[in-house]
């Protein structure tokens, strides 16, 4: 080797040397990066602040409203007779991503009931949804208490009846444990069961838990496990997420398919059920339902034991959003429940004509 060449690669040694890193930096680093995520992570499951109805930047107010003892406005509709001349009245609790026009039992109960027996209903917007104000400190208790403030300031008397569909059927539940004294009788249509009420036997939370999509089965595990993430798995592209959320067709059966045509040629308000925000009513909706409850339906008493009112379930055996096998069981611990069980009806059926007659007829014992 020459001379010069190894002078040369001991230049080239001594360059080497001297562009080491410094002690740690690398460690630093990945510290800076993990930060970096972290700080990532916590703006991407933060909600966006719901903008509320009548604030500067919120939706305007178009609809009747009242002031709740928390100050809180709840937004309300009224269908059938005039209030003062009922003979019956009923609140009527909507759904799933819907809202106060969404009172299937009041738009497709027949003139000549609605005349017939006298029957007004009001329908609301629960809180979040359309025009009513977001409860961020929600609880299972807390809308009972808004529909027992409702009825008061409307002048419903000392007892009214409730019919809940869907989600708002699971609101019934409640109703019946937090304000039975204030209920002349109840029916609760195609209700949401949570897989995580106690007194379900295991075997059969678990084959109806597994009727569901898998992608449902996730978003009602991460509202019940992980609600902190409910708003983010919701509106992530990563994986799918809820269908109903996203108004999947898949989970309806054929009878359902067949109303769905007359559903949405009817529905001209979408925009206004979510226009406050989708955290405070469908991520919040989903964290209620699903969540920790404080009681459980099957440890209920019969709040009408001298038979001066009734409660009544329906629900259909090919619902593929609810599925019926938890429902039968409810109703098999609870044999003051007049359970009605609709062959061929999908979670839907409330909107299949003659099917509002039916249920009010029943539910006041006309």
């Amino acid at each position: 080797i020459s001379a010069a060449s190894a002078r040369a690669h001991t230049r080239r040694a001594k360059q080497n040397v001297s562009f080491k890193l410094p002690s740690g930096i690398c460690t630093k680093i990945l510290l800076v990066l993990f930060a970096g995520i972290l700080a990532w992570a916590y703006q991407a499951i933060q909600p966006p602040i719901p903008k509320t109805c009548g604030s500067p930047d919120g939706p305007p107010v178009t609809a009747s409203r009242i002031k709740l003892k928390d100050g809180r406005y709840l937004a309300y509709k009224e269908h059938g007779v005039p209030r003062d001349a009922a003979k019956y009245k009923i609140v009527y609790v909507h759904g799933f991503d819907s809202c106060r026009h969404d009172a299937v039992v009041a738009k497709t109960l027949s003139p000549e009931i609605v005349e017939a027996l006298g029957v007004y209903i009001v329908s609301f917007d629960r809180p979040g949804y359309g025009e009513s104000d977001p409860n961020p400190k929600r609880t299972v208790q807390s809308l009972p208490l808004d529909i027992e403030e409702l009825a008061d300031q409307l002048g419903l008397g000392s007892k009214f009846y409730v019919i809940g569909f869907s989600m708002g059927g699971q609101v019934i539940w409640s109703c019946l444990k937090y304000i039975p004294h204030r209920l002349a009788g109840a029916a609760l249509l195609a209700p949401v069961v949570n897989y995580w009420w106690p007194g379900f036997p295991t075997n059969l939370v678990t084959e109806a838990y597994q009727q569901q999509l898998p992608q449902d089965q996730w978003a009602v595990r991460v509202s019940h496990y992980a609600p902190w993430l409910t708003y983010w798995w919701n509106t992530q592209k990563w994986f799918p997420s809820s269908s109903v959320v996203a108004h999947s067709t898949e989970i309806l059966n054929s009878e359902d398919k067949k109303l769905l045509p007359e559903i949405v040629s009817t529905r001209n308000y979408t925009a206004v059920v979510r226009q406050q925000g989708e955290y405070e009513s469908l991520h919040r909706d989903m964290m209620i339902g699903f969540g920790t409850w404080e009681f459980s339906p099957m440890d209920l008493d019969n709040p009408f034991p001298n038979n001066e009112g009734s409660v009544h379930m329906w629900h259909g055996d090919e619902d593929k959003i609810v599925p019926v096998i938890l429902q039968r069981y409810i109703a098999q611990q609870l044999p003051w429940i007049h359970y009605h069980e609709l062959p061929g009806a999908g979670h839907m059926f409330p909107h299949a004509p003659g099917m509002s007659d039916n249920i009010v007829k029943v539910l006041v014992g006309e």
